[in-house]
């Protein structure tokens, strides 16, 4: 899978590339159709300490799935967001493999009534 990072107002380190790579490499264990991935990462000018967004958009056939999280690290913005993704990989998953059943059972049935 294709995944491009964009560091937004900051120079991203070797490291942390690797990091969200490996984490979103991981989302293929789910669903082995992700066409593509962008990663973007800010630094908000704020006060508090959580000023570190992580937004993830994935591309599967489809379907364009988003995820925006906002922690004190990188790191850990990264891991909630691919969280977030995974559920709706998994949601995707089931509401198409619900209706392939869905079509088969017509199929079946009007192979049947055929004969």
């Amino acid at each position: 899978m294709k995944i491009t990072v964009q560091s937004i107002h900051f120079n991203a380190d070797q490291k942390l590339l690797e990091f969200i790579q490996k984490k979103v490499d991981k989302l293929d264990q789910f669903f082995d159709q992700i066409i593509s991935g962008e990663v973007y990462l800010k630094l908000e000018n704020v006060d508090d300490e959580a000023n570190k967004i992580s937004e993830i958009k994935l591309i599967v056939p489809g379907v364009t799935m988003f995820a925006k999280e906002q922690c004190k690290t990188f790191e850990e913005a990264t891991d909630l967001a691919i969280e977030s993704l995974r559920k709706q990989i998994t949601k995707h998953k089931d509401k198409t493999r619900e209706k392939l059943s869905e079509h088969k059972a017509i199929l079946n049935a009007n192979e049947v009534s055929d004969y």
